[in-house]
This record gives structure tokens, sequence and C-alpha cells, in this order.
């Protein structure tokens, strides 16, 4: 259940749960009619994540969105007929106003961010979904649609607003709240509905909002219908946007299994992947294993093994765990990312996802890879990748290495290793690297690692499949360094305690800027924008001083603002 959970192992520490299942739904009605899968929003106002507040007005915490994202996921893997998928709402008169002012008027600072972004992550993958996976979204907003809500529905590929003279789309973050338009909405307003600039402005400063037919003409809605015709025309919509998809008509469904994980005072623990916490150093390693044993490679072994397939099941696992530090553990700034096992057997796994990728559940496991190692570019946490004798950097999981700040490989000289001793490590690059596994800024990580110069991809590319030692990996440009292994030990502390003494801000923003500089993206601007300017505005008195907008807001009161411009 997504709740706030406690367990014996953690001597009671509050942990939030990123997994949950349909029969612990609190807030979303999930049904199903051939291709048309509908979600409703149905927010209990009594089951917040955590005490305080009430979820009015179908308004949502991130209690409501990890459903949300569990839903989709069973969309997706359980239900490969479904070609369009609906979010309404159960309630009359109101689609969703959005995320709980409330909520975040008692929230710390690092859960408000950390909130926004599982929420633009989970649109993102709406998406995502909506280009590669043959999925089309529908927002039927059969009320008011407000803020988040509104954020909601311009994830989707098709907006379709009621008509009744009073339901409204609006952003009125900046008159209600003095903060930023969620980064998601502001960002989808420009850069995918292309609403003008001018009436942009306008529009985020109407605490009213936009109804049916100026929605419409300044681009915020597609379309609207009259409450008599409102589910039918939503019911026609979803039909012929789903008649041009590719998925399947009469395949079976994946179960989305639970994953079992144990949680202990030393990390979180899965099959592949396994995180072990140091308080003290302020670092959590991950290290993902590989298969132990040749993954399944036709199709009917690949379905026969579902969620337990390796590539699938290891990709949930760091999922999970990505989520479970960035949300539990927030003052583990350093992530040290490791691999371990055999490199063919990843390399195998990576053949058979490229054989099979025009298949349903293939090409969504690879959607659940991309929007994994996604999740990881854009966590606020320093990663350092080290390459060590008994690694398996190769291809899926050399994404790690080319997804990290820096990468260490341990030089050996050929043959160096005694007997019984571990021989040089190697990395390998599979076709997987080039493209498959794009970033929120739609490169491939080799890609934007070389800015897109020509010369060192396509000296990549020569080389694809072939182990390459620490001294052709430094060569050709695919690690940051190689120390031997006298200065291993010292290099590897020193540049981690290093790390471990800089302002997080800083390295936040450094981050942030060196990971995207390659080129912009809708997805990349708001990311950006998260982890500055809504950094800044959240922190601000106007927002969050004992007379800001966030503090003030129900209480009849007015803000007192700072009048100062910055």
């Amino acid at each position: 259940m997504a709740q706030v959970a406690t367990t014996a192992e953690t001597e009671s520490k509050q942990f939030i749960d990123y997994q949950t299942h349909p029969d612990h739904y609190r807030h979303w009605q999930l049904a199903f009619d051939g291709p048309i899968a509908t979600l409703k929003m149905d927010v209990n106002e009594d089951a917040g994540l955590k005490p305080g507040y009430k979820l009015k007005l179908n308004s949502y915490d991130l209690g409501v969105d990890i459903e949300l994202y569990d839903a989709l996921q069973r969309i997706r893997f359980e239900h490969p007929e479904v070609r369009s998928v609906v979010l309404t709402s159960s309630k009359d008169r109101i689609f969703c106003s959005g995320a709980n002012i409330f909520m975040l008027g008692k929230s710390t600072h690092p859960w408000k961010v950390n909130f926004c972004k599982f929420t633009n992550e989970t649109r993102n993958g709406i998406e995502d979904s909506s280009e590669y996976s043959g999925l089309k979204f529908i927002a039927a907003c059969n009320g008011t649609t407000a803020g988040g809500g509104y954020e909601l529905a311009l994830a989707c590929d098709h907006i379709i607003l009621i008509d009744d003279r009073s339901s409204a789309v609006s952003l009125p973050e900046v008159p209600l709240l003095g903060v930023l338009p969620g980064t998601g909405g502001l960002t989808r307003v420009t850069d995918k509905r292309k609403v003008r600039h001018d009436l942009a402005d306008i529009f985020c400063t109407l605490t009213e909002g936009v109804r049916a037919d100026r929605a419409k003409q300044w681009r915020l809605i597609d379309e609207s219908a009259k409450r008599h015709e409102f589910d039918e025309v939503v019911k026609q919509r979803a039909l012929a946007m789903g008649a041009s998809s590719n998925r399947p008509e009469n395949a079976v469904g994946v179960e989305m299994t639970p994953l079992r994980r144990t949680i202990d005072e030393a990390g979180y623990h899965y099959e592949y992947v396994d995180v072990v916490i140091s308080p003290s150093a302020r670092t959590a390693t991950l290290t993902v294993s590989a298969p132990q044993e040749l993954p399944a490679d036709d199709l009917d072994a690949i379905l026969a093994a579902g969620m337990s397939w390796w590539p699938l099941q290891m990709a949930r696992e760091l999922d999970d765990a990505i989520l479970m530090l960035r949300t539990n553990n927030l003052d583990v700034g350093t992530w040290i990312l490791k691999t371990q096992g055999d490199a063919s057997r990843v390399l195998a796994a990576d053949a058979s996802l490229l054989r099979h990728q025009d298949h349903w559940f293939v090409r969504e496991v690879i959607g659940m890879l991309r929007r994994t190692l996604a999740r990881l570019d854009v966590s606020s946490r320093t990663l350092f990748a080290l390459i060590e004798p008994g690694s398996c950097f190769v291809g899926t999981l050399l994404e790690l290495a080319l997804a990290a700040d820096r990468s260490y490989m341990l030089a050996l000289a050929e043959g160096e290793a005694a007997e019984g001793e571990a021989e040089a490590p190697k990395i390998a690059l599979s076709e997987l690297n080039f493209g498959v596994y794009p970033m929120v800024n739609k490169l491939a990580r080799i890609t934007a690692r070389f800015y897109g110069e020509e010369e060192p991809i396509a000296a990549a590319q020569a080389v694809i499949g072939q182990p390459l030692s620490p001294d052709a990996a430094l060569e050709l440009g695919l690690i940051t360094m190689a120390p031997d292994d006298i200065d291993w030990d010292d290099e590897i502390r020193i540049a981690i305690e290093e790390r471990a003494s800089l302002s997080p801000d800083a390295l936040t923003g450094l981050e942030a800027n060196l990971r995207f500089g390659a080129q912009e993206t809708m997805e990349t601007r708001i990311f950006g924008r998260l982890s500055a300017w809504q950094n800044w505005i959240f922190i601000r008195p106007n927002a969050v001083g004992e007379a800001g907008a966030l503090k003030v807001f129900g209480t009849g009161s007015k803000a007192n603002f700072d009048w100062g411009r910055v």
C-alpha cells in the first residue's frame, strides 16, 4: 500500500513505500472496456499520505500519484489489448484541483521538491508511452481542472473539457500561492501546446481560469462537449485515437507480481539490486547483478518468465531503489554505482531485447528500462561508477556508467592477475547504447557525452561487442579515469570525501547543468526549472514565510509580500 510504512527491520523508522496494488487503491478506480482503459480519480479526502490535511476537491498528494504510477504500469504490462486510456473523475463538476495546498504548506522543502519531481516523472511516463508504446491518453475533464490537475491533462494527447458554463482550466499558482505554476504545467503550455506567451501570461494570472470556448481558441484544450454528450464524445475520441495503435488485440498480459525486497539498517536488498547505505560517509552503494544464468531468449520463454525475466525484474528493482533513496535518504548525497556478474549474460539479454523489440511485451520492458535510467539522470545526487574486477558494465548496464558524473576503472595489466585473483575489468558496448535508452533530452548517453560529435561516436560504434580494457576505454573517452591498483583505494576515497564536503545545493546545480548540456527539450526544461526556479521560489518568504501565500491560504488573511524584485 502506498502509505507511510514501518518495518521491524528498520526499528520503527518511517519510510515512504512506492509499492501498491489495485486492491489497496484509495484514490483511483481502474476499469477496462476492450481497447479502452478508464482511470477515474476519486480521491478519499481522509486518506492523505501524512496527517494534517484533507484531500478535498480531488486534490492530490504523493500517495495519489503513487497509485497513478502503479495503475499506468498495470495498463502497460497486464493489459496489452488497451490502446487508449481515459483519465477522468468520478466526482461531479470537478476533474482535479491539483496538488493539495495544505499539504504543500505543511511540507518540508525537500518533500515538496521530491513530490514535484515524482509527479512530473509520472506525467513524462504518460508521454513516453504515447510516443513508444502505442498508448494514447485522453483527459476527459468533466469539471474544474486546476493547477496540477491541468498539468495531468496537459500530459495527455488530447484534452476534452466539459462545456457547462462553469468548468474551466487554470494554473492559478501565481495569484493564489505565490509560486510558479507547476514547472510541468507552464512548460507544457508553451512547449507542447504552443500557447502564445502573452495569452499564457494572462492565463497564468487568472484565478478563475478559462472556460471551454476561449480555452479551445487559446489552444489550452483540444475540444469541448456539452454535458449530455460528454461521455459519448470521450468514448468516440478514445476509439478513434486508439485505432492506429500497434498494440495487440488478443495478447495475454503479464501479471505484475510484487517485488521481493528486504529493508534493514544497512539498506534495501533485492535479488538483482543491492543498496548499502553508509550514513557517516553519506553514500549509498548500488550494486546491480547480472542474471545468474542465461536469460530466456525465445518469446514463449520470455513471456513465461514474465516479471522475473532479468531485464524487467532488474529494471523494476532499480526503479524502486532509486525512489526509496530519493525520498527516504535525503542526506545520502553520493550514489556509488557498481555491477557484478557474467557480462556475457547481460549481452545475451541485450541481444534478446534487440531481436524482439517489436513485440509488445519486450517493447514495454525496454520502456521500463528507458524510464528507470532517465529517473537516475534527473536524481539530484552525485553518481560515481566504479568499474572493478568482477564488474559487468556492458550494454544496458554500461548505461549506468555513462549516466554517472564520473566513472573510475581499475587498471590492471593484461595477465597481471595471479592464479585465483580477479582479471582486469572490461567494459563493452552493445547496439542498445546507441539510441534505445535516450535521456530526457532525447539523446543517447553516448551522443550526449560527446556533444553529437561524429568521430568519437563512430569510434565507439566500431567496437560494439568488443571487451575493452581500461586503456582502450580511456582512449575512447568512455570512462573518466583509470587508476592502477596502487592508487585505486586512495583516489576513490579522496574523490568521495571531497564530494561529500561540497555544498549539496551547488552540486545539484552543477550536475543538472552538465548532464543535460548538449540540448534542451521540454523535459529538460521541466526538470531544470524544478531544480532552479521552483527550488528558489519554494524557499522564499513570499511563499513559505509566516505571512507567505502558501502559509496563509485558506485562513482569510492576505499574504504579506516583500515587494523587492530579485
